[in-house]
């Protein structure tokens, strides 16, 4: 007969991922004539409980190299972005987001510039995207059966019998080597 124990265990208690697309405008000191790139990089975030939802806080910096004066010269400006992203989380069966809860965020497509226009004005607009997969691990609960009766030990037989011996030594050739 059975009986059940429980393991309190940490495991993934929600998951969800969620794509973003924004757009943006940054203000060049000269006039542009072409957008040659736009680079984003030094993409940090952290994720913290905001009650029943997970928020992730996050920044990066957005580099474009456009040339002004007809083509003739190019500069690079720059502009920090920070965000601040809400999810709302599926939480498994029987879980809770109120308790002890670790929030693991992570970048599932890091963000890049996917559009660069120049405005009539001489500002410079860009779509950026980026997809955010977030896990929450909590304390949960495992149930498994215990079996009580332990099995009865088997009875290993002797392979090596007195025949098996005396065979052995009527047959060694001392004089082999």
């Amino acid at each position: 007969m059975a009986s059940y124990k429980e393991i309190v265990t940490k495991a993934v208690i929600g998951k969800g991922k969620k794509y973003f697309k924004n757009n943006y405008n940054i203000e060049a000191t000269n006039k542009p004539s072409t957008v040659l790139g736009c680079w984003v990089i030094n993409h940090k975030f952290k994720g913290y409980k905001s009650g029943e939802k997970i928020g992730v806080d996050g920044s990066y910096d957005v580099n474009i190299w456009y040339s002004y004066d007809n083509d003739s010269k190019t500069t690079v400006v720059n502009k920090q972005i920070n965000y601040n992203e809400v999810f709302n989380v599926r939480v498994k069966q029987n879980a809770d987001l109120t308790g002890d809860t670790d929030i693991i965020v992570r970048t599932l497509k890091q963000p890049t510039c996917s559009k660069v226009d120049i405005a009539d004005d001489g500002n410079i607009s860009f779509d950026i995207e980026k997809e955010l997969g977030v896990e929450v691990v909590g304390e949960t609960k495992i149930k498994i059966s215990i079996e009580e009766d332990e099995e009865p030990w088997d009875d290993l037989d002797e392979e090596v019998t007195e025949e098996v011996e005396k065979e052995i030594e009527e047959n060694v050739d001392e004089n082999f080597v």
